[in-house]
């Protein structure tokens, strides 16, 4: 089955108000990954740290730039993710509209492509996967 990420993104605000309620929303959290795990879905979920404690690595010019967060111009920040193993698009979206988010959020949904859609024949996919064979996580 194909992989899907579910990307959660909010602003100032959602955050502000998902971290007014954050005991139900906890609560709420793990009654939802609890659901997907007895559906079969689940794979992983994490959250992400406040933004102001993150840093940028800004390739645009010669040398990578490091700026310390919040990062300015963003409207909408990656807080989290939960990934799925499901059928299909119509199914992640159906998870997705099951995320317990404070109003204002936005869940992105993204495929994660499968191993046989990555060029084999590159040099550093095939020293990848030989690693990876050689400490059993295949």
């Amino acid at each position: 089955m194909p992989k899907y990420m579910l990307i959660m993104r909010g602003t100032d605000e959602s955050n502000a108000a998902m971290m007014a309620n954050i005991d139900e929303m906890m609560t709420t959290t793990r009654q939802f990954i609890e659901d997907m795990f007895k559906a079969g879905v689940y794979v992983a979920a994490e959250g992400l740290d406040d933004p102001s404690l993150g840093v940028v690595v800004d390739f645009s010019g010669e040398a990578p730039v490091v700026t310390d967060g919040p990062y300015g111009e963003t409207k909408e920040l990656f807080g989290g993710f939960f990934l799925l193993d499901v059928a299909s698009k119509e199914e992640a979206v159906e998870w997705a509209k099951r995320v317990p988010a404070a109003r204002g959020s936005k869940i992105e949904v993204r495929r994660v492509p499968g191993e046989d859609e990555v060029p084999q024949d590159s040099g550093e996919f095939v020293k990848e996967g030989a690693s990876r064979e050689s400490d059993g996580q295949s």
